[in-house]
């Protein structure tokens, strides 16, 4: 694994997850590096979170309305303005042709260099101290997103209505999977570390303070890798055009 080279500006990022909170976890310090280096970065919330809670009191028109509104704070603090909510139903989602062509759709519209998924072939996950079953919502995320990208993004004859809408095919240079097994790119965080940790407790109905001495020894271990005090890590594939609309990120 290695360290992450500085990007050059200008340069678009798409961000996509399952639910409100998923990016702050594990990629919200390299949001706060890549804005802070110009990035244009747009965040995508997959489901409405209305699933958030156990309590059987809660309503849920009023959960998701606090969701929505904690994750567009949690996106102001490392600076991305743009943030995008689909709808789908929280725990119930599947990698569906309908989720698929929403994702192409906004694919197109944005035209990104770089997106960041879930990535979709994780189920039984464990580190430092912690054992998670994935969430299927986050597998479905990434299955829908890594097709979306290819081929639905950058081939005409797929979702053909696009085309009548004026969303011409686009292809994305580069993929980022957040909690994969097969790392090879870290992020270095620590200057922007207190950032990320601001925009996670924005998720109030969601974590405690107590989260950030979870969230702390995670990234010390993957800076330990790279000889960083704290890093996030992705596994990343390039997939460069032969004829690409602009330059290419700096190798």
């Amino acid at each position: 694994m290695e360290l992450e080279k500085p990007i050059v500006a200008p340069f678009k990022i798409l961000v996509i997850v399952a639910h409100p909170d998923d990016i702050e976890f594990g990629s919200a310090g390299s949001v706060a590096v890549w804005t802070g280096a110009g990035a244009e970065v747009t965040y995508c919330i997959v489901t409405d979170g209305a699933a958030g809670s156990n309590d059987k009191d809660v309503v849920y028109n009023q959960l998701v309305e606090r969701r929505q509104a904690e994750q567009l704070e949690a996106a102001e603090l490392v600076g991305v303005k743009d943030v995008v909510f689909l709808g789908y139903a929280d725990g119930a989602l599947t990698p569906s042709l309908e989720l698929r062509r929403d994702l192409t759709r906004l694919i197109r519209r944005l035209r990104p260099d770089r997106v960041l998924i879930m990535d979709p072939t994780q189920v039984l996950i464990s580190g430092e101290g912690f054992d998670y079953i994935n969430h299927p919502d986050h597998r479905a995320t990434g299955e829908a997103s890594l097709y979306a990208i290819f081929p639905s993004a950058e081939t005409r004859p797929i979702f053909p209505e696009l085309l009548d809408e004026g969303l011409e095919p686009h292809h994305v240079n580069e993929v980022y999977l957040m909690m994969s097994d097969k790392p090879n790119i870290a992020i270095d965080v620590t200057a922007v570390w207190d950032k990320k940790i601001q925009s996670l407790l924005a998720h109030r109905s969601q974590v405690g303070e107590d989260v950030a001495d979870m969230i702390r020894r995670w990234d010390e271990a993957t800076g330990k890798e790279v000889g960083v005090p704290l890093a996030e890590n992705y596994r990343v594939m390039r997939f460069i055009n032969a004829t690409p609309e602009k330059d290419t990120p700096a190798e």
